[in-house]
C-alpha cells in the first residue's frame, strides 16, 4: 500500500478529470476518452493499453495505481446459474458481489463497504463493524471484473450488498457517474437501484442530485419499538422521520419508493405490523418487496412460515399496495451477501 501513497486512483477519476490530467500531462485531447476506454475493458495493467505509445503508459504508471480485484472464491449455483464472487482487493481486505440471470437481463449486486456500521440484527454484512470504504474504482470493479469473469453482459446494477451506500455517499455518487458514462459502461440510471437502511439527510442529499435510479429503503418494520430492535439506525431517525423524507425525494425526483421488508419469524411478521405498514404506506404508490429472511445462525432470527407470508400479502393487498415477493435466487450457494466474507475472516 506504501508505494499507493504518492500516485492516484485513476479508475476513480471522471472523464472530466482524467482528461485534465492527460493534459497537463502534454497529451492530445483524444488520449483521455483512449484510456477511459481501456480502463472499462477492464485492463489490469497500463501495459495491456497497446494503442498507447509506451512512454505515455510508463507515464501513467508512475502517477497512477490501477485496481484489480482477485477472484479469491467463486460459486454457481446449479439451480439458476447466480454467480457469487468473494473479491480480494488490492490491500487483501474482501468483499463480495452477486450475478443474478433475468428474463429482462442481468444483474450484479455490488459492494459499497468493507463491511458495514449500521448493526442491523438479521443482516451478515455487519458482523464485525465497518473496516472501510471502497474508492468508487472498487465499487466499478465489482461490475467490470463480474462481467469479464462470468461472460454475461451485465445490464441492470443493485447497490444492496456488503455495506451502506449511504454511508458512502461520495465514492458511491462518483461510482454512479462513472458507471453511467457513455463512453464506460453506459447503463442508465433507471437500470440502477440503490439500498438504504435509512440515512435521512443522505436520502435529502440524493433527491438534490435528481438522479433517476430507483431508491430502494429497508424499512422491515412499520412501528418504531420493533425497528429500533433490529436497525439500530431508527434510533437516529425514526419511521416517520423516514417516511417523510421518502415522500421528499418522490416529490424532487419523481421515482417512487420500493420498500424492502424481511419476514422475520415473530418479530415484523404479525397481523398488527401487516395492519400498520398498510396504514403507513397506504395511497401513496409504493411498492414493498417481502423478503424471506436469509438464515444467519449467528443472529438467532428465523424466516416467517409460509402460511404467515401469505396473511401478510393479503393483509397489503386488501389496502391496494402494491407487493411482491423477491424471488431467492442462488440458495445453493447462499446468495446473499456477506457470508463468504465472514467465513473468509473467520479462517484469519
Amino acid at each position: 500500500m506504501t508505494e499507493k501513497l504518492n500516485r492516484e486512483d485513476i479508475k476513480s477519476l471522471l472523464p472530466e478529470e482524467l482528461d485534465a490530467a492527460l493534459r497537463a500531462m502534454g497529451e492530445p485531447a483524444f488520449r483521455a476518452k483512449q484510456v477511459f476506454r481501456w480502463l472499462n475493458v477492464p485492463a489490469a495493467s497500463f501495459d495491456e493499453m497497446t494503442n498507447l505509445p509506451k512512454a505515455l503508459r510508463e507515464k501513467l504508471a508512475e502517477r497512477f495505481y490501477l485496481t484489480a480485484p482477485a477472484v479469491e472464491r467463486k460459486q454457481v449455483s446449479a439451480l439458476d446459474g447466480t454467480v457469487k464472487y468473494l473479491w480480494r482487493l488490492n490491500d487483501g481486505n474482501h468483499v463480495e458481489s452477486v450475478v443474478m440471470r433475468y428474463e429482462h437481463g442481468n444483474t450484479v449486486c455490488v459492494s459499497s463497504e468493507v463491511g458495514c456500521p449500521m448493526g442491523c440484527a438479521f443482516c451478515a454484512s455487519t458482523i464485525g463493524g465497518k473496516v472501510r470504504n471502497l474508492a468508487a474504482s472498487e465499487i466499478l470493479d465489482q461490475v467490470l471484473w463480474a462481467q469479464k469473469d462470468s461472460e454475461l453482459k451485465i445490464s441492470n446494477i443493485v447497490l444492496m450488498g456488503i455495506g451502506e451506500p449511504l454511508d458512502n455517499f461520495d465514492n458511491v455518487v462518483r461510482f454512479l457517474k462513472l458507471v453511467n458514462d457513455p463512453g464506460g459502461m453506459n447503463i442508465g440510471m433507471r437500470h440502477i437501484s440503490l439500498s438504504t437502511c435509512g440515512i435521512v439527510e443522505k436520502i435529502d442529499k440524493l433527491a438534490s442530485l435528481a438522479l433517476q435510479l430507483t431508491l430502494s429503503v429497508s424499512l422491515h418494520a412499520p412501528d418504531n419499538e420493533t425497528r429500533s430492535k433490529i436497525m439500530p439506525v431508527n434510533r437516529a431517525w425514526d419511521v416517520d422521520t423516514l417516511l417523510a423524507a421518502c415522500r421528499r425525494y418522490f416529490e424532487r425526483t419523481g421515482r417512487r419508493i420500493s420498500f424492502e421488508y424481511a419476514m422475520i419469524r415473530d418479530v415484523n411478521d404479525t397481523p398488527f405490523h401487516a395492519k400498520l405498514l398498510a396504514d403507513k404506506l397506504e395511497g401513496t404508490g409504493s411498492h414493498v418487496n417481502l423478503i424471506p429472511l436469509n438464515d444467519v445462525p449467528e443472529s438467532g432470527l428465523r424466516p416467517s412460515t409460509p402460511e404467515t407470508m401469505r396473511a401478510f400479502i393479503g393483509t397489503l393487498e386488501k389496502r391496494n399496495i402494491n407487493v411482491t415477493v423477491r424471488r431467492k435466487l442462488g440458495p445453493d450457494i447462499e446468495a446473499s451477501c456477506g457470508q463468504l466474507r465472514r467465513e473468509r475472516e473467520e479462517l484469519r
